[in-house]
């Protein structure tokens, strides 16, 4: 039901324990799995202050790549059941994989992109914003203007999926930054590529989905991780 700790749930990619999770939670100061604040990594040539600049935004969400976007849960609908929904969709989904992740630019922000073949995740995507979407209470059509301009098709999912990034539209990828002029996109870019070298996996394996919780401060909490168990 509405009114508890959490505002609004999500489907998540998030990192199995280990260093690309480290590393997300230093490079962005938020742990979701622990739904805690902590001390920012160094980072050669940028200080904690201005990596808080320029991470703000991705910072509170933690290292994620979304799958069901944020949404408020249906009349009637409760933590419980979103719970059980992951449980069920993971017992009947295989894991899927792409050739690996890179380091890329996605407008003016810096992400992680696919490598590769992307039609198995952006199918589990698109499987996932079917499945959980029972959940989800419709939009009202003041946070459909709050949205902004939308293409014609854009405000068609939007109105139907309760986003505009799905289906056709869906690309996967794991933000890292604001959004960054050209100059500070590419210093960025500089520090970050030898760190992230030897953290990406190839290939890249979607084997577990986590559910995520939004708090009333607007941090993202990982509530659940369910390992996909389903045949291939």
């Amino acid at each position: 039901m509405q009114g508890g700790r959490y505002r609004r749930y999500a489907i998540y990619w998030t990192p199995a324990p280990g260093p690309l999770a480290r590393f997300g939670a230093g490079w962005l100061g938020w742990d979701p799995a622990a739904g805690q604040s902590i001390q920012r990594a160094g980072m050669p040539g940028i200080s904690q202050d201005r990596l808080a600049v320029l991470t703000e935004g991705p910072d509170r969400y933690g290292l994620h790549a979304t799958l069901k976007a944020p949404f408020c849960l249906a009349p009637g609908a409760s933590e419980s059941d979103a719970r059980a929904a992951l449980e069920a969709f993971a017992a009947r989904t295989a894991p899927v994989q792409a050739d690996g992740l890179a380091l890329a630019r996605m407008g003016r922000f810096l992400c992680l992109q696919l490598d590769g073949d992307e039609r198995a995740v952006s199918a589990l995507a698109a499987d996932v914003v079917h499945a959980f979407d029972p959940l989800r209470a419709p939009l009202t059509e003041a946070e459909i203007v709050r949205r902004g301009n939308m293409s014609p098709e854009a405000e068609a999912l939007m109105r139907r999926w309760g986003y505009p990034h799905v289906m056709e539209r869906y690309r996967f990828h794991v933000t890292l930054t604001a959004r960054l002029e050209n100059s500070a996109r590419e210093e960025v870019r500089a520090a970050l590529a030898p760190v992230l070298a030897p953290l990406l996996p190839r290939p890249f394996r979607i084997d577990a989905l986590s559910l995520m919780g939004e708090d009333r401060a607007g941090r993202f909490h990982l509530l659940s991780r369910v390992p996909l168990t389903g045949a291939a």
